[in-house]
């Protein structure tokens, strides 16, 4: 039985979506990977995809913006939480098949999720894999 949205983001239960890529083929975009980092501490925040318009927006705008394959919409970080990732550098790698954002985070944080005190979090992997299967939170 699959977990709730709430379990999934915030529970210690693993569930991998190891059928991310064939979904994310499916939305019907020219897509390639696009990873998100602090420009200061390095951390990866997060993992997304860019099309074509979400890399011209980006540039332009000076905004972490990347293509919603779930929502298949254009998704430019920040718009409804308010978290916005100032763009500081755009990197492509040597296949010229993925890019790297290097960011300055304007707000609290880049992750859609809040700790225990309604924070954003700085980046999508706050939590840590177990032997046992199980997900350790790492802050909080």
């Amino acid at each position: 039985m699959p977990l709730s949205h709430k379990e999934l983001e915030e529970g210690s239960v693993l569930q991998l979506d190891f059928n991310k890529l064939t979904k994310a083929a499916a939305c019907g975009q020219s897509i390639m990977p696009a990873v998100v980092q602090d420009k200061e501490t390095k951390e990866v925040l997060i993992v997304g995809y860019v099309n074509r318009e979400a890399l011209d927006y980006a540039l332009k705008n000076k905004v972490a913006t990347m293509w919603s394959t779930s929502r298949n919409e254009l998704w430019i970080k920040g718009a409804t939480s308010g978290e916005y990732l100032d763009l500081v550098e755009t990197r492509v790698n040597c296949e010229q098949n993925s890019i790297l954002y290097l960011v300055k985070i304007r707000g609290q944080g880049a992750c859609h999720t809040k700790n225990r005190e309604g924070v954003p979090r700085k980046g999508c992997y706050y939590r840590s894999l177990n032997e046992d299967g199980s997900l350790k939170l790492l802050e909080e």
